[in-house]
């Protein structure tokens, strides 16, 4: 359960050239608490039958190792940087327990994949929504920049993509525009 005072929930915006049939809403809850890390939980609501989705819900069997490409599919992403800083991480979240963790120097500029496995990915389905909570695994620190998105692919073929913010042009999730959050304490002093 989220502790209210730690917790805030976000929308995701759909990028305009690429309108979403299935899917009304995507809203992101972040918990974030910066000694014990922080979860995400993405919940979508919509017409879940018609996206691309792994039947069942619970917790969900983590890959053994990272797996690229999920961007391809329905897929979970959140990208951290520190302020001001030109490198971050990249994480991605498949609906289906593989994960992808990578490392870059700078916009765009790969330096390596990470093992940084998360440590829980959990789904909820109910008519009309699905929700994957994910606990990264990592610490951030106050003043973290963070972006937040998914790529929801429907069994027709159409994808969305859905970001806190977009730049203009076509989706790029790794521009600076798009880590629209700042992690800060909340609640307690």
């Amino acid at each position: 359960m989220s502790d209210p005072e730690r917790s805030q929930r976000l929308p995701l915006i759909c990028h305009p050239d690429t309108p979403a049939r299935a899917v009304r809403s995507i809203a992101v809850e972040v918990d974030l608490s910066f000694d014990g890390g922080f979860a995400l939980r993405f919940i979508v609501d919509g017409e879940i039958g018609a996206i691309v989705l792994p039947q069942g819900e619970g917790e969900l069997v983590i890959a053994d190792s990272g797996t690229d490409g999920l961007w391809q599919g329905t897929c979970f992403e959140a990208f951290l940087t520190e302020e001001g800083q030109p490198d971050y991480t990249e994480f991605n979240y498949a609906p289906d327990g593989r994960w992808a963790c990578y490392q870059f120097d700078d916009y765009r500029s790969l330096l390596s994949s990470d093992d940084l496995a998360p440590w829980m990915m959990e789904v909820e389905r109910a008519p009309g929504r699905y929700a994957l909570r994910v606990e990264p695994g990592i610490f951030p620190d106050t003043g973290s920049k963070l972006a937040l998105s998914a790529v929801i692919e429907e069994v027709d073929g159409t994808k969305s993509y859905w970001a806190l913010a977009h730049p203009p042009g076509k989706p790029d999730f790794h521009h600076p525009d798009c880590f629209a959050l700042t992690l800060e304490a909340r609640g307690r002093a």
